[in-house]
């Protein structure tokens, strides 16, 4: 009698890039590699955010096809030196292994959907991450390595879209997915994914973020990203995590499960200069 495969539950692990996996934005590191000040940088994004032309986190993409300074300047090499550039947090190579391999009885395929240029996530996360793994925001060259045109922004609905393409690809139902992000551009995705029974995960306190997303979990190690999926997604006790971090060689030193409520409390008639916020924890 030959007995059937074991088969593992299989998911998929979606994470935004900027300050998600890493500690800076892209966006600040190239313009740094050209010579653009980040307060100039931030000025100009800003401005683009306000103006609402774009979704939010594609204002990069947008600069580098119409602002002047950026287009005259951004060839494929400087996206790809920024990628080398850009400080990650660490244990990603951990985190992606032991997610693909030692989870018993489960597998999580690890892809990032970001709404920066691919060639500086690829670059970034060269040896870590297979490039076919990664999502990011693409754009078409002329001749002289100019950008032509932009022919996918994974912003907002965009990333939306890649989330709906690799279940479909995968043959993985909607409820076998974690998605993990840091900032306002990944309200639409999460909402999408909370929407169709899947899981969600803050790696920041963003006041529009940390309400919709099923669990927050704040750390400098990507690896910390780890312990609401094996609470929530595979069923674990928090002495089984301890236990296998330290079989890992690692010590969960400090974890606090503190929900922080952060209001701004004032008279109605006070003057700005009265205001003072107030942190409640519960």
């Amino acid at each position: 009698m030959i007995e059937k495969a074991h088969l593992k539950k299989r998911y998929i692990l979606a994470s935004d890039f900027d300050q998600t996996l890493s500690f800076n934005d892209s966006g600040y590191v190239l313009a740094d590699l050209l010579g653009i000040s980040e307060a100039e940088f931030e000025r100009k994004a800003t401005g683009m955010a306000k103006l609402n032309l774009v979704q939010q986190g594609g204002e990069l993409a947008y600069l580098l096809l119409h602002d002047p300074e950026f287009h005259s300047k951004v060839r494929p090499e400087h996206l790809r030196e920024a990628g080398k550039r850009v400080r990650l947090k660490p244990n990603i190579d951990a985190l992606y292994r032991f997610l693909s391999e030692e989870v018993e009885d489960y597998h999580f395929d690890f892809y990032v959907i970001s709404a920066g240029p691919v060639e500086v996530i690829r670059s970034a996360l060269e040896g870590i991450i297979p490039a076919d793994h990664i999502y990011g925001t693409e754009f078409e060259y002329n001749s002289r390595g100019e950008i032509e045109r932009i022919l996918q922004v994974t912003a907002g609905y965009g990333k939306v879209a890649v989330v709906d393409q690799l279940l479909e690809k995968l043959k993985i139902g909607p409820d076998r997915i974690v998605y993990v992000g840091d900032g306002s551009s990944d309200i639409h995705v999460m909402l999408h994914i909370n929407r169709r029974d899947g899981f969600t995960i803050a790696v920041s306190e963003n006041k529009y973020l940390a309400p919709i997303a099923k669990r927050s979990v704040i750390s400098d190690s990507a690896l910390a990203i780890l312990i609401p999926i094996l609470e929530e997604v595979v069923g674990w006790e928090p002495r089984l995590i301890r236990e296998l971090f330290e079989s890992k060689g690692l010590l969960i030193q400090q974890w606090d499960k503190v929900q922080t409520d952060m209001l701004t409390i004032v008279p109605v008639s006070a003057p700005v200069e009265e205001r003072s916020v107030v942190a409640v924890e519960e």
